[in-house]
């Protein structure tokens, strides 16, 4: 039996420990206390063996070793996560780290974003880094804080391509009556009007089941998509306009990131822009080697003469300048010189 010496000994000893467990756990609170492994999902609507993929697993593993394995990335490919659409709105609320889409949706979110979406706006690949990763294309991205996202740089998709089932595109008339799935954007779906086309909006994930039913007659995007997605199975031509260039913002939630120690959130954004050139390295490399794929598949490749695709959507420019601003198009131009 106790003496009530030694229980009233012991009940000091349990509340003591009982205010050190306390006073500990507060200091733990936020991400930057714990000890415990951040986990951090990012989502993206393409093959597991495109570069996207492939690309943020170079970024998972520059994280795990710029942090000492405090953060893991886990990878989630074609749409598990959502569409690109249901990504973003995740990222505002805070139910989902990080994302790598394309820029067509956030135009819904702020309008900055529309001047990388018209036609031709970017003459080549060194044109659009330059833009990309400079101050215009920091100061787009910075347009998003607002809406609770951060964009820690732009990765790319590259220049986009028609594709279709009909017959050969080597003029805008060509595209008359095609019916050709576009992503859900205003410039686009005006792009495509503008020389002929029935533009038709549709989530990726469903698309080629669409080609393969015929429901649209083709589509438009860049070379490894074509391939990874295996589009020429359901398409016989293919054009290379390069009509649009897809640059590609990895994103991840202000409100996840805030919670960050400053450390961590520097680690982030080194490894995000180390990946950045991986993953465009890879592009390179596979724009080259599939177009060979797509021909020795069957798949007739169609060179085209730029110029009379560019006076075609002239009026595009026409249409939105007030919107995106003259000054900011004009901007972009000058920057590839």
């Amino acid at each position: 039996m106790f003496s009530k010496k030694n229980l009233a000994f012991i009940l000091v000893l349990v509340f003591a420990l009982v205010a050190v467990v306390g006073c500990g756990g507060g200091e733990k609170a936020g991400n930057e206390a714990t000890d415990e492994t951040i986990t951090i999902k990012v989502g993206h609507v393409l093959a597991p063996d495109h570069p996207y993929t492939l690309g943020l697993n170079k970024f998972a593993e520059l994280v795990a070793a710029k942090t000492d394995d405090k953060v893991k990335v886990e990878v989630f490919h074609s749409s598990q996560l959502g569409n690109e659409r249901d990504m973003i709105e995740g990222l505002q609320l805070g139910t989902q780290e990080m994302a790598l889409v394309s820029t067509a949706p956030l135009s819904g979110f702020t309008s900055k974003f529309f001047v990388f979406d018209l036609p031709f706006i970017f003459e080549d690949y060194e044109g659009a880094y330059k833009v990309l990763d400079g101050k215009i294309g920091q100061d787009v991205l910075a347009s998003l804080n607002d809406q609770g996202i951060m964009g820690l740089c732009f990765w790319e998709n590259g220049f986009r391509h028609v594709t279709n089932s009909k017959h050969d595109v080597k003029t805008p008339a060509d595209l008359d009556g095609l019916k050709i799935r576009l992503m859900e954007n205003p410039i686009h779906m005006d792009t495509f009007k503008t020389m002929g086309a029935d533009p038709t909006p549709m989530a990726f994930g469903e698309l080629f089941t669409a080609l393969q039913q015929k429901t649209v007659d083709g589509q438009e995007n860049p070379v490894p998509i074509i391939w990874t997605s295996k589009f020429y199975e359901v398409q016989e031509h293919m054009s290379l306009t390069g009509h649009f260039y897809a640059a590609a913002p990895l994103l991840i939630s202000k409100q996840f990131y805030d919670g960050l120690a400053p450390d961590i959130q520097k680690a982030i954004q080194e490894a995000a822009n180390e990946a950045r050139d991986y993953e465009r390295d890879l592009l390179a490399q596979q724009n080259e080697e599939f177009i060979g794929k797509l021909k020795d598949a069957g798949t007739n490749i169609i060179e085209v003469d730029k110029s009379t695709f560019k006076e075609a959507v002239k009026p595009v420019y026409e249409k939105y300048e007030s919107e995106i601003g003259k000054d900011l198009i004009d901007a972009v131009l000058e920057a590839q010189k």
